[in-house]
C-alpha cells in the first residue's frame, strides 16, 4: 500500500506563490501516476494536476499557465509549484497517487489527509 503525505501548505497573498509536496510512504512510486485535487469549503473536490509514470502533465483549465507539476522518483515526492496564487485558489490540497491505468482526473487510488491553502486578497 501507498500513503501520501502533502506538505507545503500556508497562509500567502494574492500574487504570491507556494510548493506543495506529496511524499509517499510504503512502496516506491516510480510506477504510480500523482495527482492533486483540492476542495474549497462548500464545494466539491476538484481535479487540479497530475503527472503520469512516465512524466506525462494534465491540468485542470484553471491552473493552466499558473501551477505546475513535476516528479523526483528517487525522492519518491511531487511537487506542485503554485505561482500567481489568487483567493479563489483557497482551499484544501490532496495528493493521489494512482494505477497506470487510471484516468488522472477520476480520483482513484490513494489519497493524503490534505494540506491547507489560504490566499489573502
Amino acid at each position: 500500500q501507498v500513503q501520501p503525505v502533502e506538505s507545503g501548505g500556508g497562509l500567502v497573498q494574492a500574487g504570491g506563490s507556494l510548493r506543495l509536496s506529496c511524499a509517499a510512504s510504503g512502496r516506491t512510486f516510480g510506477n504510480y501516476g500523482v495527482g492533486w485535487f483540492r476542495q474549497a469549503p462548500g464545494k466539491e473536490r476538484e481535479f487540479v494536476a497530475a503527472i503520469s509514470w512516465n512524466g506525462g502533465t494534465y491540468y485542470a483549465d484553471s491552473v493552466m499557465s499558473r501551477f505546475t507539476i513535476s516528479r523526483d522518483n528517487a525522492k519518491n515526492t511531487v511537487y506542485l509549484q503554485m505561482n500567481s496564487l489568487k483567493p479563489e485558489d483557497t482551499a484544501v490540497y490532496y495528493c493521489n497517487i494512482h494505477g497506470v491505468e487510471a484516468n488522472p482526473r477520476s480520483g482513484d487510488g490513494y489519497w493524503g489527509q490534505g494540506t491547507q491553502v489560504t490566499v489573502s486578497s
